[in-house]
């Protein structure tokens, strides 16, 4: 477990840098780069650049910690981009940071110990069943179609959290699918890995979990989607750990209740941390590498 959770943080650190840095980096573009000098313009911003490298990192360390290790693990851990993104606009940015922020965080970081502790994520095997593989895909991947299509209409808040509610879904389906490929991977080689499907399904959930994402920051206040972005995708992973995966918690009913009040404090941390967290980047000493 140690080594998955690892790699999971270092997957969080690597996401939140990302953000930053891209976040940074097009706020730095001036009102004459439009159209095609845009993208000429950020790459040679070595903010932008090093947010991609950054990017790549963090699909790595994922990858690597869902093949080592449980999805009921990995994905529950990477809502500590949070975390890290809020120390970063503190220590790097140099942004002031309400006490609530701080309080979130922390709310944040000991519920998700406490349910990583109480629940003892264990077990999994690495072949899932074909029937289940189909059923839950069919489940899952119909409530991802439902949900986009029930947000073509309504206010800007409903269409918000359901496009967010939907692409969080597609992003924990993208982690089966990782850890189904780097299975493939470790056990056909790069080559022999095309020719199974999660390679391809993995490239298709990225592609409409990102179109899903854009929707939601596009159509709502980001209050109602970033929540729903970072805490559903959990949810839904450890459901799917054990549907798929046949990953085990406790025997323990006491510890199991202990462990779903702990991630629902985890959700509470999170929505808090979302809200409270600066939503620019104005800091009083400028960004430098």
């Amino acid at each position: 477990m140690t080594v998955t959770i690892i790699f999971a943080l270092a997957a969080a650190l690597a996401n939140a840098v990302h953000l930053m840095t891209q976040h940074a980096a097009s706020a730095g573009v001036t009102g004459k780069v439009r159209g095609w000098k845009l993208a000429p313009f950020l790459i040679r911003q070595p903010l932008w650049l090093l947010g991609w490298v950054a990017a790549a990192g963090g699909f790595t360390f994922q990858a690597i910690a869902l093949h080592s290790g449980q999805l009921s693990i990995v994905q529950p851990v990477l809502v500590t981009e949070l975390v890290f993104a809020l120390v970063l606009r503190r220590f790097w940015v140099h942004q002031d940071i309400a006490k609530t922020a701080w309080t979130a965080a922390l709310v944040t970081c000991a519920a998700l110990a406490l349910f990583l502790t109480a629940a003892e994520p264990h077990g999994g095997h690495l072949q899932p069943d074909a029937a289940d593989w189909a059923f839950s895909l069919a489940v899952f991947g119909g409530a991802v179609a439902l949900l986009a299509v029930m947000a073509r209409w309504g206010p800007p808040v409903r269409r918000a959290a359901l496009y967010a509610t939907a692409a969080s879904i597609t992003w924990a389906l993208m982690a089966t699918f990782i850890k189904a490929a780097t299975n493939a991977l470790a056990a056909s080689g790069p080559v022999g890995m095309l020719a199974h499907w999660p390679i391809y399904a993995l490239v298709a959930s990225g592609i409409v979990g990102s179109v899903l994402q854009q929707a939601a920051l596009q159509v709502g206040p980001l209050r109602i989607s970033q929540p729903l972005l970072v805490v559903v995708d959990p949810a839904v992973a450890i459901v799917l750990s054990v549907w798929i995966f046949d990953e085990r918690f406790t025997v323990s009913l006491a510890q199991k209740g202990a462990a779903a009040v702990a991630f629902f404090a985890m959700a509470v941390g999170v929505t808090m941390l979302s809200r409270a967290a600066p939503t620019d980047l104005d800091p009083s000493v400028p960004v430098r590498l």
